[in-house]
């Protein structure tokens, strides 16, 4: 009974956010109630419970000033003409039906990796790739669910996403090596859904009409501008500028922050030298008017990071610090220890418990602050290893609530995610009445990573994947066996 009170902090943030409340709400009011259960179960005084609470908010520090760049660069990226620049250069050539999918699907992953954000990238281009397919005669299905997979691609490794800033910040590892443990498995995912994506259209056998994204904007109808510029006005900005046309070095940028982080440079520096170059081109190819209006674009970003994703984690974190100090999860711990025969079950059950917490709660960021936590208490609890094999396991913790989030999440058709980007497809392209299933049907991208990512991390052929493999027994072992082999060592 102490046990199921100890833990019921967690359901009524669940149960909150599944009945819509925002996350801004659900997380104090649920840190409010963890802090009654802690008086109750500990007899925790009013101090203690704050200390906790607040120890575990200053390890979340350097996160916050990571969102407030990561949400600026992506203000500059979309405004500045960085977003309209990799556009147009994939769409130069025109498209055919046979190719209009695949190509929104790789202009929608590169644009995503860009801006940080799967929904805006989806908003944006949704009606470029929408009306494209029209002109040509594609499949409006396929094409859908290839740029909605594309859209989340960056939003699981993007140096500038706020799930992949706030699932490395739970787990307590570095953006960047992040990026690189999962960099490898992202690619070869991105090749194998690209390939499913093109051989679906030629096995359809899609016909060869050519069309061109100014083709495709100009039969955009005026109420779908209206329609996005109350629902994602940056989308609006970057397709006139499609429209218009920007200098091709507007990718510079893009390119500046791809190289210096494979590099190796810490992820504020990264994002600093994104801002910095995205003002220097802006103002060379005319797409800024002068430092003040790049100034106003710093100051969205920050005011975007602060007004939400900042404030909901600093109360994660509290409630996280409170449950922590409660040994809240110690049970689930023990169940999960009891069931799995070595530290891979062990991760493989993290994996499942992101993906079941995802469907719950039918919010990525939500599963990622709810479950995280969780699966971070059960495998320091668990396992016994060196400090480096330790932080590969709490990388591969990081991608799974990251990973298993946006890519699970189109795979959930109550997901608020398949509903977002329903209601756009629907308001951009009112020639089809689109349902969850148009977005899950053909969504090769994230069936080929959640799929992928299960099946590697329980059979161990992670290992077959460059920087993606995991530390294997006898390196690393579940504790309940290291302590027999230290008693039968003692006796």
């Amino acid at each position: 009974m102490m046990a199921l009170l100890k833990i019921s902090p967690v359901f009524v943030m669940a149960g909150l956010m599944i009945s819509g409340m925002d996350a801004l709400l659900a997380a104090p009011l649920s840190t409010v109630y963890a802090a009654l259960i802690a008086v109750i179960t500990e007899r925790l005084k009013f101090e203690e419970i704050v200390d906790c609470a607040v120890e575990n908010v200053k390890e979340m520090q350097l996160v916050f000033f990571i969102l407030m760049a990561a949400y600026a660069m992506a203000e500059a990226f979309m405004a500045t003409g960085v977003g309209a620049s990799i556009i147009n250069l994939a769409l130069g050539l025109g498209m055919t039906a046979k190719t209009v999918a695949v190509t929104g699907f790789i202009v929608t992953s590169i644009l995503s990796v860009a801006t940080g954000t799967s929904w805006g990238t989806f908003a944006a281009c949704a009606p470029i790739f929408l009306w494209l397919n029209h002109i040509v005669d594609g499949n409006v299905l396929l094409t859908v669910a290839s740029i909605a997979g594309g859209a989340c691609f960056g939003d699981n490794i993007g140096l500038i996403s706020d799930t992949t800033v706030v699932s490395s910040g739970i787990q307590r590892v570095e953006v960047i090596h992040r990026i690189k443990h999962q960099g490898v498995w992202s690619l070869l995912c991105l090749v194998v859904a690209g390939a499913l994506i093109f051989g679906t259209s030629v096995a359809m056998g899609l016909p060869d009409t050519t069309a061109n994204a100014a083709d495709a904007i100009k039969e955009i109808p005026q109420e779908v501008w209206e329609v996005l510029a109350e629902k994602r006005a940056s989308a609006v900005t970057l397709l006139n500028q499609v429209q218009d046309g920007v200098p091709t070095y507007m990718i510079i940028p893009l390119l500046l922050v791809l190289v210096v982080a494979i590099k190796g440079l810490p992820t504020l520096a990264c994002l600093g030298l994104g801002i910095i170059s995205s003002l220097v081109f802006g103002l060379m190819a005319g797409t800024l008017g002068n430092v003040s209006e790049f100034l106003d674009l710093m100051y969205a970003g920050f005011e975007g990071a602060g007004s939400w994703v900042i404030v909901m984690m600093m109360w994660v974190a509290a409630f996280g610090g409170i449950m922590a100090r409660i040994k809240a999860f110690q049970p689930l711990s023990n169940l999960i220890s009891k069931s799995v025969r070595s530290v891979r079950q062990l991760m493989f059950a993290n994996g499942v418990l992101s993906i079941l917490g995802n469907a719950a709660l039918a919010d990525e960021m939500a599963q990622i602050v709810t479950i995280g936590p969780i699966i971070k208490s059960l495998t320091d609890d668990n396992v016994e290893a060196s400090e480096e094999d330790m932080y590969k396991l709490r990388l591969r913790n990081a991608t799974f609530g990251d990973a298993l989030g946006v890519f699970g999440s189109q795979l959930i058709p109550w997901h608020v995610y398949i509903g977002f980007y329903v209601g756009i497809a629907s308001a951009v392209y009112p020639l089809h009445q689109f349902v969850a299933m148009d977005i899950i049907r053909y969504n090769f991208m994230a069936m080929v990573a959640v799929i992928s990512m299960l099946v590697l991390t329980l059979t161990g052929l992670d290992r077959l994947v460059p920087l993606f493999g995991l530390p294997s027994e006898p390196k690393v072992r579940l504790k309940k066996y290291a302590e027999k082999d230290t008693m039968k060592k003692a006796n």
